[in-house]
């Protein structure tokens, strides 16, 4: 479907105004949402008495002189997570989140990943300037040891298939940047990113190790995900089919998004932070299926405690931002330093979320002044250099539509999720772009979608026919498409030719079709 910029403008205007009460207030309390909350029945600890765990950082079994090698294993296991209960997760090496792998830009790594789990499964690099066939693509599937036929499975449409082992090639060839592993599993990826797969992967590089920012255990991997639990500890998930084998999506209640109503922090709850009076790097990363933060820093003396923003989805901005606050959707990533030198020891800063709609999603996490330290980072004017892509030389505009499905007739319910009004058919091809062509991207939306596209970052040119939001600065691969709204990008795709997605990052949207296929060329 193709429409002039007149008609799109019409359509996101419309649609979204008809929307627009939904997410903007929701007499429920639900500001700035897209989805439902999802109540825990387990007795949940007080806040800020679990401290931070860090995830460990993976070692590779093997070097050569081009290639670092890492194996993992998808398994089911029990953790602890709310304290005194177990919960049992989907997790790589059996943990959650999975351990964090860290890259060398420029220097190949292979991840062999075996899938001792009940379900196949997707690897998606996400952030990663991937060939298309190490892309973990949604129909290419691993299934699990012993099993050969994917039909088992799935009664549509799949790609390549492997059983029990598959690697994962990922050449490097980009700049310094978090991104981040998760399941990508065609119908099934928000149950199975619920469950527990997911993990940090950081991309280093020599420019960015140049400078002076904080670094070693004043460097922090964040994941901020929100939860619910049952009574026992078990994740609570509206599933249609709670095996994850054949039926897809969640109860129609649900179909907006699943909202859980506990926040984790590398999978701890409301965890507490010990830190030095100095400054600190944060790598945040906004891991839900579908529940937007807006975070900001609260403490204890009054002091103000902004953000410096150092980087965003794609690695490092050209010059600091200083942001006192941070609107952060499903897939994003922000890097930042908050400096705790000038705050007197004991004082506590709470990281906050002012979307919250209860206490219990007001709060994320706690960080306590500890001890005087020596400190010798610092932030400097000018970061990185950044090729600033030029809109004059797109050879062509692209509009993209995220709505809502048509009602399905006589049930009143509706079907899925779209993208131009299409969902989505692993067979079409939605866009052909050229490899090195410069195209604008317009996504338009009725209520607030994540759009996430693979292969190569963007860099934001408009939002709602004026300049970049405060948090479209940089190179991103994920942007926050609010309600009757529509965002121009700038797009180039390089060096890896094939079919590659681009989708709503609400995992449940993305699960009931809200996807599409381009292919370079």
């Amino acid at each position: 479907m193709k429409l002039s910029r007149r008609g799109f403008l019409g359509v996101v205007g419309g649609a979204g105004a008809a929307m627009l009460g939904v997410a903007a207030w929701r007499p429920d309390g639900l500001v700035g949402q897209t989805g439902e909350v999802l109540r825990s029945t387990a007795r949940l600890p007080s806040p800020f008495t679990v401290p931070l765990p860090i995830p460990a950082v993976k070692r590779p079994v093997r070097t050569d002189a081009t290639t670092d090698y890492y194996e993992l294993v998808q398994r089911e296991a029990s953790v602890e997570i709310l304290p005194g209960l177990k919960t049992k997760i989907f997790g790589y090496d059996g943990t959650f989140p999975g351990p964090t792998i860290e890259s060398r830009s420029g220097r190949r790594i292979v991840v062999r990943h075996r899938n001792e789990l009940p379900v196949p499964t997707a690897v998606h690099l996400h952030g990663g300037h991937t060939p298309a066939e190490h892309d973990g693509h949604a129909i290419d599937l691993l299934l699990p040891e012993g099993v050969t036929n994917a039909q088992t499975f799935s009664h549509g449409m799949v790609g390549k298939v492997t059983t029990g082992e598959r690697e994962y090639d990922y050449p490097s060839k980009q700049r310094a940047a978090t991104l981040w592993y998760h399941d990508h599993r065609m119908d099934f990826t928000a149950p199975q990113v619920y469950r527990g797969l997911a993990g940090f992967q950081l991309v280093r590089d020599d420019d960015e190790a140049a400078l002076p920012l904080p670094e070693g255990e004043r460097d922090v991997p964040l994941m901020i995900v929100d939860r619910s639990f049952d009574e026992d500890g078990t994740f609570l998930y509206p599933s249609v089919d709670s095996t994850l084998k054949l039926e897809r999506g969640v109860l129609p209640a649900y179909m907006e998004g699943v909202l859980g109503d506990v926040v984790l922090v590398n999978g701890a709850p409301w965890p507490v932070l010990e830190v030095d009076a100095a400054r600190y790097r944060f790598r945040l990363l906004n891991a839900s299926n579908a529940r937007r933060f807006r975070l900001a820093l609260e403490s204890s003396s009054g002091d103000s405690v902004p953000f410096t923003q150092i980087g965003s989805d794609g690695g490092l901005l050209e010059r600091p931002v200083t942001q006192e606050r941070l609107d952060i959707a499903s897939g994003e990533r922000f890097d930042v330093v908050v400096d705790f030198s000038q705050l007197p020891v004991g004082t506590t800063v709470t990281l906050a979320n002012q979307l919250g709609e209860s206490p219990s999603t007001s709060r994320v996490m706690r960080f306590v002044v500890a001890r005087k330290a020596a400190d010798d980072s610092n932030v400097p004017a000018q970061l990185s250099r950044i090729e600033r892509l030029d809109p004059a030389k797109a050879v062509r505009t692209r509009d993209w539509f995220f709505n809502r499905g048509e009602l399905v007739a006589h049930s009143g319910d509706h079907n899925g999720w779209t993208i131009n009004s299409a969902t989505y058919d692993p067979q079409r091809i939605d866009a052909a772009p050229k490899l090195g062509d410069i195209e604008i991207w317009r996504f338009g939306s009725d209520l607030h979608h994540p759009v996430h596209v693979h292969l190569d970052p963007f860099q934001v040119l408009a939002r709602g026919g004026h300049d970049p939001g405060p948090y479209d600065v940089g190179w991103k691969d994920t942007v926050d498409v609010r309600p009757s709204e529509y965002v121009e990008v700038l797009v180039r795709f390089t060096d890896y030719l094939g079919p590659y997605l681009m989708h709503c990052h609400n995992l449940e949207h993305e699960d009931m079709a809200m996807m599409a296929t381009f292919q370079t060329s």
